[in-house]
């Protein structure tokens, strides 16, 4: 797929690396005599998350009348919805979850019922962030301007020399404007971040906006019908809270901390100076490798370079293939760049928030 207006190229030629890496991850399988995608885990952890979210909504809907046991349920909702995203929809809109195109369009509309759009997010994700991570004006994952400033050539304001104590609070709102503002404005104004893309037609049309009344049914009119309008209101932005900044910080984690690099986009014209897998791993950050709770939640996201080499691999074979891909990133004297830990990839991107927030404007980062 390409963009309208996408002007970024990559150097064609030199890239024996990802030649090789590619080569030795293609071994592993095969030396392993497993595929790539459909592992039977994969399916059982679908399972597993999609009843997490059934039970919390039922239990919700049908039994919690207090607000004690409203509270933890709405939560529970937040983050199996985020669990559902990071996992079942993250692999499904990648072609990473099985073989079968079918199967991967089911689980990647997994995101229309939750409130926003398997269309629109695989040109702004599979498409803009994939292709160029950490671009300004192509890149719309870290385009918050005026809100925050997250790359050094995002202009500088007053306010955001505070952004490391607000954003914090401002990432819960990411799951409210997917559900109602930005699908919408997208779909309307054919771009996505100033990149124009094809609105969709016939059933992808009608999809993305039966996914949203599917949505807004099960979600707000359903149960309207049997609780306090006012009750259902305050349960959903605090589940979408929690949604939201769950989501939200773990894309933050890997992109927008203080070892990733913010390549300018080249001139009209001219190339980028690195080929492209390359810039994945100057633009890119694995966090909390070790930890398989957190790995098994977050869909392998934490395995985030290991995503952005490889994104048609269903993140279950992440972890296996991270020493091969570090292996192959020493030998050829590339970057590869993680945090051991949720905490200090937390602290990275405090940092960044903190001198991207600096009044004085930093110089751009070259590839």
């Amino acid at each position: 797929m390409q963009l309208q207006s996408a002007r970024v190229r990559f150097p064609n030629s030199g890239d024996e690396f990802y030649a090789e890496l590619k080569r030795r991850v293609s071994a592993h399988f095969e030396s392993a005599g497993i595929s790539p995608r459909d592992p039977v885990s994969m399916y059982a952890k679908t399972a597993v998350l999609l009843l997490w979210l059934f039970v919390s909504y039922a239990l919700l809907m049908f039994w919690a009348s207090r607000w004690w046991q409203c509270l933890p349920l709405c939560l529970s909702m937040g983050f199996a919805a985020a669990g559902i995203g990071f996992s079942v929809m993250h692999d499904g809109n990648h072609g990473g979850y099985s073989r079968s195109k079918l199967v991967n369009r089911i689980m990647a509309m997994t995101l229309d019922m939750l409130g926003g759009s398997s269309y629109i997010w695989t040109w702004k994700h599979n498409v803009l962030h994939h292709t160029y991570p950490n671009i300004v004006g192509f890149d719309s994952d870290i385009d918050i301007v005026p809100l925050s400033r997250m790359a050094p050539t995002h202009p500088s304001y007053d306010l955001h020399r505070y952004q490391h104590i607000y954003m914090w609070g401002m990432y819960g709102l990411l799951a409210m404007k997917w559900n109602f503002l930005d699908d919408f404005h997208d779909l309307i104004v054919g771009e996505i971040g100033g990149q124009r893309f094809p609105r969709p037609k016939g059933w992808e049309l009608f999809a993305m906006l039966a996914g949203k009344a599917v949505f807004y049914f099960w979600v707000l009119i359903l149960p309207m019908m049997l609780h306090p309008i006012w009750a259902v209101v305050v349960l959903y932005l605090i589940g979408s809270f929690a949604l939201s900044v769950t989501l939200a910080i773990t894309f933050q984690l890997a992109h927008c901390v203080s070892q990733a690099s913010f390549p300018a986009a080249p001139a009209q014209g001219q190339q980028m100076t690195t080929g492209w897998a390359h810039h994945q791993l100057l633009t890119t950050v694995d966090f909390a490798r070790d930890n398989r709770v957190l790995s098994w939640y977050m869909g392998g996201l934490n395995f985030q370079i290991e995503h952005h080499l490889f994104p048609k691999i269903c993140h279950i074979h992440y972890p296996a293939i991270s020493p091969v891909v570090e292996a192959t990133c020493r030998d050829f004297g590339v970057p590869f760049q993680v945090n051991r830990t949720l905490r200090e990839a937390l602290a990275s991107h405090s940092r960044w928030l903190r001198q991207m927030g600096h009044p004085l404007d930093l110089p751009s980062q070259t590839a």
